[in-house]
């Protein structure tokens, strides 16, 4: 019985990881579960898979008989009776979570992709120290860890990630202007969370996926590449010196790499093997990076590093939720981003400490920017 301690449990990942152990109860259990807000969902959980352990960050929550409630300040418990950690708390709020299971040494199944990109260097500098084995959840980067035959440190040439090209892959710049978020929402292929559906109407969430690449990989940023891939079937592809490229194939469903995230090396049976003759085609084209400059913007705070990945995030955390709520338009989300960048130095990112101060500068800025007022 492999017990999993689920971070993020009440979100889009957290949700479909429950499916998961539901269709493998003998092999999977819960040792803890944590979500941000209290709220009903977290306490039919508990009561369904009874954990050893609970938290909510925000707001009050009294677990059933037999579950513990972890206290803020005492995170590091949650993974004390675990074999994997799966980190799926979205934002820079993931990161505090993700270091402390590099520091308990679990196996770290990785979905918050702002670990990597905000504190890339220090989740890898704890998991060495601990002997923590670090694994993507990532549709993208579980493709390229499968074609690298489950090695991140296998030799290659170059990665290639795939990018569905959001809802917005054939809309012209004037017609972005007056893009919505209930249109930003409708995603053609995949069903996800809105903070990262509307990252990838603005291809910034393949920008990030570059800045993982380089840290997961140990791969220059002239060796990683993005093309679109509108049916979203192949996942990425890794290209070798001898020329050969592979690449992982599958429909849009979240719940394999989650799957394979907690299993490997050993497959376990999915409910929908891939049909190449329904799927028909595959397409790939350019990356329009001159209509989505969110995607040019996160490459480019990636190559400085530094704390300006931190900045990068925080402005477009708070640009991206001021965008949902209908107080910006969708392309003052770039603009917000690239004025933050603008406005702060690069910093070494040498603690957790360093980039929290930096994400907090840079949320208070990019409030500013929208509001018009300090953030208070």
């Amino acid at each position: 019985m492999k017990r999993i301690a689920l971070i993020g449990c009440t979100g889009s990942i957290g949700r479909q990881t429950a499916d998961v152990v539901r269709r493998y109860p003998d092999l999977f259990c819960f040792s803890a579960l944590a979500c941000g807000r209290a709220g009903e969902e977290l306490a039919a959980l508990c009561r369904e898979f009874s954990p050893r352990y609970a938290l909510c960050a925000e707001g009050e929550f009294t677990p059933p008989p037999g579950t513990a409630r972890v206290e803020r300040g005492e995170e590091g418990q949650l993974f004390a009776d675990c074999d994997v950690a799966l980190i799926a708390a979205s934002g820079f709020a993931g990161l505090r979570y993700t270091l402390l299971a590099a520091r308990a040494g679990v196996r770290i199944a990785l979905a918050n992709k702002e670990s990597l990109v905000c504190g890339g260097e220090l989740v890898l500098r704890e998991a060495a120290k601990s002997g923590a084995e670090l694994v993507p959840v990532d549709s993208e980067h579980s493709a390229i860890f499968q074609c690298l035959h489950f090695h991140r440190d296998a030799p290659f040439e170059r990665l290639v990630l795939t990018a569905s090209g959001g809802p917005f892959l054939h809309c012209t710049k004037e017609e972005l202007a007056h893009m919505t978020a209930a249109d930003a929402l409708r995603h053609p292929t995949w069903k996800m969370g809105a903070k990262i559906t509307v990252d990838s109407a603005t291809l910034l969430n393949k920008g990030y996926e570059v800045i993982e690449a380089h840290r997961l990989y140990g791969a220059p940023f002239e060796r990683i590449e993005a093309v679109v891939h509108p049916e979203s079937i192949v996942h990425s592809l890794v290209l070798f010196a001898d020329g050969a490229a592979l690449a992982q194939l599958g429909y849009p469903d979240m719940r394999v790499p989650i799957q394979l995230a907690l299993t490997y090396p050993e497959r376990l049976p999915c409910e929908r093997p891939l049909n190449l003759v329904q799927v028909g085609k595959l397409t790939f084209l350019p990356l329009p990076e001159e209509k989505f400059p969110c995607y040019s913007l996160a490459v480019g705070a990636g190559r400085a590093g530094g704390t300006l990945p931190a900045v990068l995030n925080a402005a477009a955390e708070e640009a991206v939720y001021a965008f949902l709520a209908g107080r910006i338009a969708f392309p003052a989300i770039a603009h917000t981003i690239g004025d933050a960048l603008s406005a702060f130095p690069r910093e070494e990112a040498d603690s957790f400490e360093r980039l929290a101060a930096a994400d907090a500068r840079a949320r208070a800025y990019a409030h500013k920017l929208i509001y018009g007022k300090s953030a208070s």
